[in-house]
């Protein structure tokens, strides 16, 4: 699938998704000299994310200056306000990562057409990793055709997931959904960039990915690319029209079933008697340790073996 081959459509939003990622690798190389602020306690962003955005946001306007925008820093105050067409932009998504230079970020974009999921690109600027895909016509990365994994056992997935970090955010509610999955799958990750997640999922490279309070331009490309690969995407119930719900579940088909047997609980659409099972079970939370007894606070004084000593 050479970049000739790429819808039309596509191919603008790909020009736009590499100059945004060539302004964040420029950045990246002088992250000192980045400035920061914050929207709300733990929640960044910075001069590239508004840079990224506009430069996203020109090139598509200079191709299709009749389409709507909807993106994270600046709304719907681009674009026209009444298209059918409406592009749907995160242009750093993973901003708290790139301020530490851990490298998981990436730049979304999708079209969303009469409601619908038209094209996504998901672009990782770090690795040059290029996701895209054009409804029914499959998804790729960097010009290959991508599959959802095809495990069926949960032991066998690693599943990825976002951790709350706002505040407000159900802490508790997350602890016990952790505590139902980790036990039953082969790792649990937590990369810090949603987009990425997802195209990670459509690539086969993680085999279901979780989160709540995700806004529409996190998950859009992402869910297109898991679709067009061959997975299942929605909410923790289950239901495929989830983009304003603020909560996402991913995976191949087999795993997504077992995931919405485990997550569909603790989703604001589930049923009530789903939530009163939810309101009667324990805390996953561990309770404190006892204090250790004398003979165990003296075993732990004592110098590790030789085995266990830091090199």
């Amino acid at each position: 699938m050479s970049s000739l081959n790429l819808h039309p459509m596509l191919n603008v939003a790909v020009k736009a998704a590499r100059a945004a990622g060539k302004i964040i690798n420029s950045a990246a190389l002088d992250l000192e000299a980045v400035r920061i602020s914050q929207k709300q306690v733990n929640d960044f962003v910075t001069e590239v994310d508004h840079a990224a955005e506009k430069a996203i946001i020109e090139t598509l306007m200079a191709a299709y200056p009749g389409h709507g925008i909807l993106a994270e820093e600046s709304g719907t105050e681009h674009g026209a306000k009444d298209s059918e067409y409406v592009w749907i932009i995160d242009p750093l998504d993973g901003t708290t990562n790139f301020i530490h230079g851990f490298p998981f970020y990436c730049v979304s974009i999708a079209l969303s057409v009469k409601g619908r999921l038209e094209q996504a690109v998901v672009y990782d600027p770090t690795r040059n990793d290029l996701f895209t895909a054009t409804k029914g016509r499959g998804a790729y990365m960097n010009e290959r055709r991508i599959r959802v994994s095809k495990r069926v056992r949960m032991n066998e997935c690693i599943l990825s997931t976002g951790f709350p970090f706002r505040p407000g955010d159900n802490f508790k509610n997350y602890l016990r959904m952790m505590a139902d999955v980790m036990p039953l799958a082969a790792g649990l990750r937590r990369p810090g960039a949603a987009a990425l997640d997802l195209a990670y999922v459509a690539a086969g490279f993680s085999d279901g990915f979780f989160e709540t309070g995700l806004s529409p331009w996190d998950m859009a490309a992402g869910a297109l690319l898991i679709t067009e690969a061959g997975g299942l995407v929605g909410n923790f119930t289950g239901e495929s029209d989830f983009l304003e719900h603020k909560e996402c579940l991913a995976a191949n088909p087999r795993i997504y079933g077992q995931l919405v047997g485990l997550l569909g609980k603790y989703s604001k659409f589930a049923s009530a008697g789903e939530k009163a099972a939810l309101r009667q079970a324990p805390d996953a939370v561990e309770p404190p340790l006892e204090p250790a007894s004398p003979a165990g606070a003296a075993a732990a004084a004592q110098p590790a073996s030789s085995d266990d000593a830091p090199l």
